[in-house]
């Protein structure tokens, strides 16, 4: 039998790995979002910005968050094939 506090450090062993997993793709989608927004935000404010950079900003934003869905997806795709066993 695991006792409590065994069984605690081996979930936090599986959430740790689950979150590591990924993370320079996550953090680059959260990224492009973040520029694509900055541009479009930044359109309404500056008239002289060409039509190429507003749709340069929808490009951006569509890459983050394509980017960021694959990342969930492939995810819960490990999730699903390596599930928390605590006897292992």
């Amino acid at each position: 039998m695991i006792d409590d506090a065994d069984l605690l450090h081996k979930r936090i062993a599986y959430i740790d790995t689950l979150r590591a997993l990924y993370r320079k793709e996550r953090l680059a989608g959260f990224v492009l979002v973040l520029l694509g927004a900055a541009i479009l935000i930044g359109s309404a404010y500056v008239r002289a910005l060409p039509q190429a950079a507003i749709w340069g900003g929808y490009a951006l934003l569509a890459a983050g968050w394509v980017i960021m869905v694959y990342v969930m997806w492939r995810r819960a795709q490990w999730r699903r094939a390596n599930p928390f066993n605590p006897n292992s």
